[in-house]
């Protein structure tokens, strides 16, 4: 019986896991692209001030660059559904970030504001990301 259960599920959970997955795609290029336009505007709103060129230099790194790369995976991982690690790395790429602000709590505190905001989404992204994985 259970296997049945599972078996009816196995779509659906396919399905939501290619929707979840394109929604991060979108959500990650939206975000670059905001970057982009506006970068001192998202810095600020993510605590950060970048000086110089070296600054902005790693700015557009982590905020354009490896977005986009999230994004590019989690488009690539939507369609190959075939292949569930594709998803698996996206959802290691998201959940990477509120990893590496909880490890940061402990030096100075949990995050603030928006921020705060966006590390909760990013965990609960990251986590029904694998909680949707194929069996």
């Amino acid at each position: 019986m259970t296997r049945t259960r599972t078996r009816t599920w196995a779509p659906l959970r396919a399905w939501l896991r290619c929707q979840l997955l394109q929604l991060t795609a979108l959500v990650c290029s939206l975000a670059a692209l905001m970057a982009m336009l506006d970068p001192d505007r998202v810095a600020i709103g993510m605590g950060e001030f970048p000086v110089g060129v070296n600054g902005y230099s790693q700015f557009y790194a982590i905020y354009v660059g490896v977005r986009l790369a999230t994004a590019g995976l989690a488009l690539l991982a939507a369609r190959r559904g075939d292949q569930p690690i594709l998803g698996d790395i996206t959802a290691l790429f998201i959940l990477a970030q509120p990893a590496g602000r909880f490890v940061a709590a402990f030096a100075i505190g949990l995050p603030q504001g928006f921020l705060l905001v966006v590390c909760g989404i990013e965990l609960a992204g990251g986590v029904a990301l694998l909680a949707l994985r194929p069996r």
